[in-house]
This record gives structure tokens, C-alpha cells and sequence, in this order.
């Protein structure tokens, strides 16, 4: 393996996914030997949520949390899940509410409970005074229609998984959304736009992602035997992003993870040790 590339910040990793249960810890002693030294579990649902907040607790400064119930779940957000994601997102270990929005491409959860769903976790995110894990498929004009009506209460918001056109982009750029890149970039088939798009996000409105176990990068050489993303790949991901930027990897990692540790208010890293 070459050096690792320091101070990654992973933003969005499904690290309470079943496929990590039984080598979850060798998954971040990979990632943090690669130089992925923070990162941010995702929450999708009230159960992921807390398992996401048990995780970063067993990894303080270096593991975090998100809490909230993706569109997918948007049928599960009742009273009683609304008030224990807002008991979770005042958790000092979970530095965002999300997984939320909007996704209209698989519409597991009607549209108008998604609506609603999205309304409520943007007011819960202004609550407590946290930033906002978003998430958007095929659903972008009500995505930023609804983005808009609470902008100006949230302290800040990350378009996670940003796929889109310079359209979106431009539309999410101007709700001073900060934007999170994963290893769709890497796919020939789906994300080449992305490699000129990423010119345009400003250093400080820039992230990186793996969305592990999800979104393998497809050009990863030689090819893993499992098809499981795991976060010790972001490197490879920075890379690309950075080749398209005309950057070092060292400065988009140094941007990238300034722009993280802004956004989410992280701690210091721990001490790396050999």
C-alpha cells in the first residue's frame, strides 16, 4: 500500500451495516491505516440511529453520528420516533439529523408522507442546532423547494451523494449547500459528468464519502473480491476527485476535511499511531 494520504474525513459511512458485523473493527483499523482518521456513521432509521450513536460512543474523536430516518423509513416517523431522534441529535457524539429528504426514483414511502418526513427532521435540525444529512433522488425541484422554506434556520447543510447536473448543482450551491462526492465519480457508465462538475464546488463546500457498504468504486485496481465498499478506499476517491480538480491529493484532502470538521464541528483527531 502506498503512504497514507493523512487526515480523510469520511462523511457518510453505513458503518451499522449487517455486512460490517463481523469484521467491523478491522474495517476501521483499515480505514484509519489508510489515513481516514474521522468518520461519520450514518442513521437512517430510529434503530440505525442509535446503533450508529453506540458506535461513535466505543470510538470517541475519531467516530460520529448522524440520526434520522431516510425517505425510504418516512412511514416510521411518528411522535414517539420524532422525539427520540431529537433526544439522540442533542447527543454530542451525533453532529447531524439525517439521513433525510426526499427520494422519488424508488418511492418506498408515499410521497407526501416523505414530504412531511422531510419538513419535520429541517425543523428538528433548527431545534437543536445542527447541521442537516441530506438526501436527494429524482426529487429535486420538491428538494429544494422545501430545502429553501427552512434554509435561513439551519445552521448548515450537506447534498450528500451529490449524482446530479450542473443544473442541481448550481440550485444547491445557491442554498449554500455543501456537497459530498462518493465513488459514483469513479463509475465510467454513470459519473463522468462528475469529473468536470467538481471544478466548480468551491474548497469549502466540498466533502468526501464512501456511502460504504454501498457505491464500490468501479475503477478500483486490482479489483476487490468482495463488491462491499468499505471507507479505507476514500483515498482512491479523493484521488479522482482530485486529478479533476487539478489539485494535489494532499491539498484536497487538507480543504476537504477542513470543510468537514467546519461543517460537523468535529474535535481534533486522536493521535495517529504506526
Amino acid at each position: 500500500m502506498t503512504d497514507p494520504t493523512p487526515g480523510l474525513i469520511d462523511i457518510g459511512v453505513n458503518l451499522s451495516h449487517d455486512s460490517f458485523a463481523d469484521d467491523r473493527h478491522a474495517v476501521i483499523e483499515h480505514a484509519r491505516r489508510a489515513g481516514v482518521i474521522q468518520m461519520i456513521i450514518t442513521g437512517a432509521s430510529a434503530a440505525g440511529s442509535r446503533q450508529a450513536l453506540a458506535l461513535a460512543h466505543a470510538g470517541p474523536q475519531q467516530l460520529f453520528a448522524t440520526a434520522g430516518v431516510h425517505p425510504h423509513h418516512a412511514t416510521e416517523l411518528n411522535a414517539d420516533v420524532l422525539g427520540e431522534l431529537e433526544s439522540l441529535a442533542r447527543e454530542p457524539q451525533v453532529v447531524a439529523v439525517g439521513e433525510c429528504g426526499l427520494d422519488y426514483f424508488r418511492d418506498f414511502s408515499p410521497r407526501d408522507v416523505q414530504r412531511r418526513a422531510f419538513h419535520q427532521q429541517l425543523e428538528l435540525a433548527a431545534r437543536v442546532g445542527k447541521p442537516v444529512f441530506l438526501h436527494e433522488r429524482e426529487a429535486h425541484d420538491d428538494f429544494a423547494a422545501i430545502v429553501r422554506e427552512h434554509r435561513a434556520t439551519l445552521v448548515g447543510a450537506v447534498a450528500h451523494c451529490f449524482t446530479g447536473n450542473r443544473q442541481q448543482l448550481d440550485h444547491y450551491l445557491q442554498l449554500d449547500l455543501a456537497i459530498g462526492i462518493t465513488g459514483w465519480i469513479c463509475d465510467e457508465r454513470r459519473g463522468g459528468h462528475l469529473l468536470e462538475l467538481v471544478r466548480e464546488i468551491p474548497a469549502a463546500a466540498l466533502h468526501l464519502e464512501t456511502d460504504a457498504p454501498y457505491l464500490l468504486p468501479r475503477d478500483l485496481a486490482p479489483r476487490p473480491a468482495s463488491r462491499r465498499n468499505e471507507p479505507r478506499y476514500l483515498p482512491h476517491i479523493a484521488a479522482v476527485v482530485a486529478r479533476a480538480r487539478g489539485q494535489t491529493l494532499e491539498q484536497l484532502a487538507a480543504s476537504a476535511s477542513a470543510a468537514s470538521r467546519r461543517l460537523f464541528r468535529l474535535p481534533a483527531p486522536p493521535a495517529l499511531s504506526p
